[in-house]
């Protein structure tokens, strides 16, 4: 899994967690809020079943149908309306709300008590929409005019306090739930910024050696390239001599920038379990992870060189792959430690557990296995499947452990600069 995907996969996940605190920004949002909206307006029942007892004059049913319907259509758009994202709401936004506010009030105090649950509507609206500055009041002076209401028309007590208190409750949760929406979006905000910064480190990094490793060379190529051919009418011998020279800064070049490009792009264990780990999380997989692999490999194991973390690295990303894939685990084990092996040798094995179905009778290794085992021997190492403890697919990977100086040999070794 790749950053970027690792990135969308968070990006999708965070707007299903916002859009509960903001105005959905797709036609499937605006669906889905519709639903969960005319669940919600259920509760305007009381005020349609006031309207239909026949103890108002056709006069006051005409004006209660109409100021409901208005109600309920200024409530519909509030919802469901793509607005800007922004933390502070809009003028209209703030008009829409003290409509509605005045709309229940009006009703309320003309119908009856049986309209005063149109202050939990506004005291949801409040809660969503105003920043928490204003919330901490808005929503208290909402509820409160429940209760001035009520008292003003002679309610009955317990009825007035069963609105009370959901408006209230209801106002205090829709903030705490806009405010998540807005902690979602600026971790997401600052998220991308902070994987576009690392990218653009990135290149600046990769710009900066490349320059260090060709600079020089490619400077002598040139001097002696302008010296062999001042040489070559007169002094052919020194002239070959010179191109003998630019072969060898060339064929050094070449390896330089080679294992340059290499060491980019080989992983590495912690960045592939960071992967992992969120990948098992959203394949709904369990996932236990040994606490060596948490920690540092190069500071638990000196002897592991970069070609067998390399390989590590690939096999826990094959491995992870494939119990999302194919397996159908609900629980994953990934463990590290240092065995020796019969041939008396000291490896490090990466073992990848799982308890989904397993392999067959007749499994064969696909594409993925067949490269991660290559790789594996490349660096020494092997490759092991089977069945696992808890009966479904097992996966372990194999790769020598030197001793440090033999791990410094190599790394000397392989980054073409000549050995003291």
């Amino acid at each position: 899994m790749t950053v970027d995907e690792r990135t969308d996969a968070g990006r999708s996940r965070d707007s299903h967690l916002a859009m509960m605190g903001r105005a959905p920004e797709n036609r499937l949002q605006q669906w889905s809020k519709l639903c969960w909206a005319l669940v919600y307006l259920l509760y305007l029942g009381s005020a349609v079943g006031d309207l239909t007892s026949g103890r108002h004059s056709a006069v006051a049913v005409a004006l209660g149908w109409a100021g409901l319907v208005l109600f309920v259509g200024w409530y519909l758009y509030l919802l469901l309306n793509r607005r800007p994202r922004r933390d502070t709401p809009a003028w209209w936004q703030l008009a829409i709300v003290c409509g509605l506010y005045a709309l229940a009030l009006a009703l309320s105090l003309t119908l009856g008590s049986p309209w005063l649950v149109m202050f939990t509507y506004v005291t949801v609206s409040v809660g969503v929409l105003l920043p928490i500055r204003h919330v901490l009041w808005a929503v208290p002076f909402c509820a409160v005019t429940i209760l001035a209401v009520g008292a003003l028309l002679g309610a009955r007590q317990w009825d007035v306090y069963g609105l009370f208190f959901p408006a209230l409750l209801g106002g205090a949760a829709m903030m705490g739930v806009g405010q998540m929406g807005r902690m979602v979006r600026e971790l997401r905000e600052a998220r991308e910024t902070v994987a576009r910064l690392a990218a653009a480190e990135e290149r600046l990094r990769l710009a900066r050696d490349l320059h260090d490793l060709l600079g020089h060379s490619l400077s002598l190529i040139t001097l002696k390239s302008e010296l062999a051919g001042r040489m070559l009418p007169e002094k052919p011998q020194d002239a070959a001599r010179q191109v003998a020279d630019i072969e060898k800064v060339s064929r050094q070049a070449l390896v330089d920038v080679r294992e340059a490009v290499s060491g980019y792009r080989r992983p590495t264990v912690g960045v592939e379990l960071a992967g992992a780990r969120t990948a098992l999380r959203t394949a709904g997989v369990e996932a236990e992870v040994s606490p060596t692999l948490d920690l540092p490999l190069e500071q638990q194991y000196p002897g592991l060189g970069a070609e067998e973390q390399g390989a590590l690295a690939w096999a826990l990303r094959e491995a992870v792959t494939n119990v999302i894939r194919h397996s159908g685990a609900k629980h994953c084990s990934l463990t590290l430690d240092e065995v020796w092996e019969a041939d008396e040798g000291r490896y490090l094995r990466l073992e990848v557990a799982d308890d989904g179905r397993g392999p067959g009778r007749s499994h064969h290794p696909g594409n993925g296995l067949g490269g991660l085992e290559e790789r594996l021997m490349v660096s020494g190492g092997r490759l092991r499947t089977g069945t696992s403890k808890r009966g479904g697919f097992s996966l372990s990977a194999y790769v020598p452990l030197r001793t440090v100086r033999q791990a410094r040999h190599q790394t000397r070794g392989t980054t073409g600069y000549p050995q003291a």
